[in-house]
């Protein structure tokens, strides 16, 4: 399932969903004792889905090439999409390169005109490995998965076609409106006459005879008021379907829908706002890793997910630390979690983001993630740089480009990122909403509230004075199953203590606008970059839940204070 609601009744889709057969082109991972040599073999293997789901790929790392074939029934244009290609895919049809892509965790599509009917044969180059052409797929925290790892889908498009829908709702008032934007694209040699009409709970707008060169984009755009919808809010998530549908000569060739929400998101006087009301985030940090799939989690998996993380009494979630799949997404929207979806990077010394390919692969990523995750009502902030060189004057420069980067894609969301560099961050004054990870009682014996306070001085001084402060990353590692009458360090009673006494301090403080959970399931790492050394089990194991999602001691811990608080 691509989304959780149909986005076409005119536009023909087919998901490339399936078996596709696999051949390895280069292998780089350590070589499992009594494990032959893996190159040129060949497989069939499921997409979507990770390499290391197969027993000959536990811990590849290196190159595979992806194919199958397809049939066209008729002639014409098609457009292929891939939500996810881990991390480096590059793309051929009937042996013609079409598309190249990095970064596994934003989509990407290509369009080929003039197909002829009949059979054809797709081939993707999947490459894993890390190096210098890689700056943001490195090794972390978090495991780097091979594959393709997310859907793919066939459509076919007329020359011209909807290329997306940007909306931006706003209060005048008392009364909702919105911006509607809406991407036309002539694919063709000639110059294209079109009747566009866009309808929204029974109000239409409409452009009729819009002129569109050859080989050329135009955006339509619609100011409208709203006069009977309902907000969209994490009490009340109440969704609508924006229906566009393009038609030459008074007929429909092509259509788009979206689902949207209506809401306003501000920071005001140290203050989230939601729908011009404050909101405190409680939340988790949750990275898409299962025990069983690796990053490619099924839809039933995801909703799993769901229900644990709103049993414990959740309204955020923070996706770290790369855009999220967007059925995910579409379920935040439903049930109305407040959602941080952030750019890809995470721990860069400033070494690593002087990269000569970091800037140019961070701004594909921002531009990707806001163009694609625009429409989602739940996400209301957009995070960058997680816990990077924010100390250097080099840092600084980048992460005010990022911010001004994000403003320029979308003004309707506050910005932050998550800092660690405590007491020497100069990059405060640069986000709507300043955001610290902190972990007193694990990496340091200190006393929660002695620790916060002196943060929450040192940030009011260092250019966050007047905004909203969250509490991006706290809690403490146990291994399932591991209990100790002392509560000593890796036991679950341990960690369930230094969750309480956390939270006791951050959801009671007045300068505190929310605070997110690390993490909500423990999470495979990478044996590289010597990651092992401090993490047990090669997992990093401050999850709530472990890999396969049984709870912890911390579960009923969360669940008793999230849910006896307001909001």
């Amino acid at each position: 399932m691509i989304r959780l609601f149909e986005q076409h009744q005119v536009r023909q889709v087919k998901e490339l969903d399936g078996m596709w057969e696999v051949t390895v082109e280069e292998s780089l991972g350590r070589q499992i004792p009594g494990q032959q040599n893996l190159e040129g073999r060949k497989y069939s293997m499921p997409v979507p889905g990770c390499l290391e789901q197969h027993p000959d790929f536990l811990n590849f790392r290196g190159r595979v090439s992806y194919s199958r074939k397809f049939y066209l029934a008729h002639s014409g244009s098609v457009r292929l999409e891939f939500k996810g290609v881990s991390h480096t895919g590059d793309v051929w049809l009937d042996g013609k390169k079409i598309a190249h892509h990095y970064n596994a965790f934003t989509p990407f599509s290509t369009t080929v005109t003039h197909l002829e009917q009949g059979e054809h044969e797709i081939k993707v180059l999947v490459d894993n490995s890390f190096g210098e052409h890689s700056a943001l797929h490195i090794p972390n925290d978090y495991y780097t998965y091979g594959g393709i790892t997310r859907p793919v889908l066939l459509e076919n498009i007329y020359d011209v076609y909807i290329k997306g829908i940007h909306f931006t709702p706003y209060k005048a008032g008392q009364l909702w409106k919105a911006r509607v934007e809406i991407s036309v694209r002539n694919l063709s040699s000639q110059c294209a006459s079109f009747d566009l009409t866009a309808s929204l709970d029974s109000v239409q707008m409409t452009r009729e005879a819009v002129s569109l060169e050859a080989d050329s984009e135009t955006t339509l755009v619609f100011d409208q008021e709203f006069p009977n919808v309902l907000p969209w809010s994490h009490k009340s998530p109440q969704l609508y379907f924006l229906n566009a549908v393009l038609s030459i000569n008074g007929v429909p060739v092509d259509d788009l829908i979206e689902r949207v929400g209506f809401r306003t998101v501000e920071t005001v006087d140290g203050k989230l706002l939601l729908n011009g009301e404050p909101v405190f985030l409680k939340g988790f940090n949750r990275h898409e890793d299962y025990a069983d799939f690796g990053c490619a989690i099924p839809l039933q998996l995801m909703v799993k997910d769901m229900d644990l993380m709103q049993d414990m009494g959740v309204n955020a979630v923070r996706t770290c630390h790369y855009p999220n799949d967007e059925r995910f997404l579409d379920l935040c929207d439903e049930r109305g979690i407040l959602v941080w979806e952030e750019n890809h990077a995470r721990g860069f010394t400033l070494k690593e983001m002087l990269n000569p390919h970091f800037e140019a692969q961070c701004r594909d990523c921002i531009q990707e993630m806001i163009e694609n995750h625009y429409n989602h009502p739940g996400i209301v902030i957009w995070g960058i740089l997680n816990e990077c060189a924010s100390e250097t004057e080099e840092g600084r420069k980048m992460y005010a480009e990022q911010y001004a980067q994000i403003k320029g894609l979308d003004q309707s969301r506050p910005t932050t990122s998550a800092t660690c560099r405590h007491f020497t961050d100069i990059c405060l004054d640069l986000p709507d909403i300043v955001s610290f990870n902190m972990y007193s009682g694990w990496y340091e014996d200190v006393d929660p509230k002695k620790r916060n306070e002196q943060e929450i001085d040192w940030i009011q001084k260092a250019g966050g004075a007047g905004k909203p402060i969250i509490v991006s990353e706290m809690g403490a590692a146990a291994i399932y199953g591991c209990r100790d009458r002392s509560h000593c360090k890796w036991s679950e009673e341990r960690q369930a203590d230094i969750i309480r006494e956390n939270l006791e301090v951050y959801m009671n403080h007045q300068a505190i606008t929310g605070v997110f959970i690390w993490q909500f399931a423990d999470c495979r790492v990478t044996e590289e970059g010597g990651w092992f050394s401090t993490r047990a089990r090669c997992h990093n194991n401050k999850g709530v839940v472990d890999e396969y999602r049984r709870p912890k001691l911390a579960y009923d811990t969360i669940k008793e204070m999230f849910l006896s608080a307001a909001q």
